[in-house]
């Protein structure tokens, strides 16, 4: 059944000078005489490479589909695999971080109304504080003023009362420099009083 290639000539050869005269050709650079064409375009041969094409093509498909083919199935599954896997991990992680941000946006809001919160307790506190502390100095000054105007008024009572007798020694004096007369207190307290009213 197979046949290879030297077989193939002689018996071809053969049955070219039993059934036909061979034509001669010369070969163009050797000079020598060629009887037949290049044997893989010899129509004679078909049949052998035909056969040794069936032969190489059906071991290649058997090696292919066989062999090669699975390989790379199992290859593609366990990329495809892998890649859901990490498409799925991707996604988890995503997941996560999306809860994790959404939790830390909900402490931050918390923790910034707490803060106002203590802010305006502590802004109260410290109104309620200013407020009394301010009462507090209001009576203690209100207190002072009245304490000053009573010691005002008693000062200027003893004022008045000592510019009487300042007025009536500096008039006594006056006339005594002046006239040189003696004048007595009780003329000084009278003129004094006639003075004033």
């Amino acid at each position: 059944m197979f046949v290879t290639t030297a077989y193939a000539l002689s018996a071809t050869a053969v049955e070219g000078e039993a059934t036909a005269p061979a034509t001669e050709t010369t070969h163009t650079e050797t000079g020598v005489p060629h009887k037949e064409a290049f044997p893989p375009f010899d129509p004679r041969h078909f049949p052998s490479q035909l056969l040794w094409l069936a032969i190489t093509f059906g071991a290649f498909y058997y090696i292919i589909s066989k062999l090669i083919t699975p390989r790379l199935g199992g290859i593609i599954a366990a990329r495809e695999a892998r890649i859901a896997g990490d498409l799925a991990e991707a996604k988890r992680m995503k997941d996560e971080a999306d809860a994790a941000v959404a939790q830390y946006e909900q402490e931050l809001a918390e923790a910034r109304a707490k803060a106002q919160g203590i802010a305006g307790k502590a802004r109260d506190a410290a109104k309620v504080e200013a407020d009394a502390e301010r009462a507090r100095l209001e009576a203690d000054l209100a207190r002072k003023i009245s304490e000053a105007e009573v010691s005002i008024g008693a000062i200027k009572t003893r004022a008045l009362a000592e510019v009487e007798t300042v007025a009536e020694d500096t008039a006594a004096e006056i006339v005594h420099q002046l006239t040189g007369a003696t004048v007595t207190k009780a003329d000084a307290a009278s003129a004094v009083q006639a003075s004033k009213g």
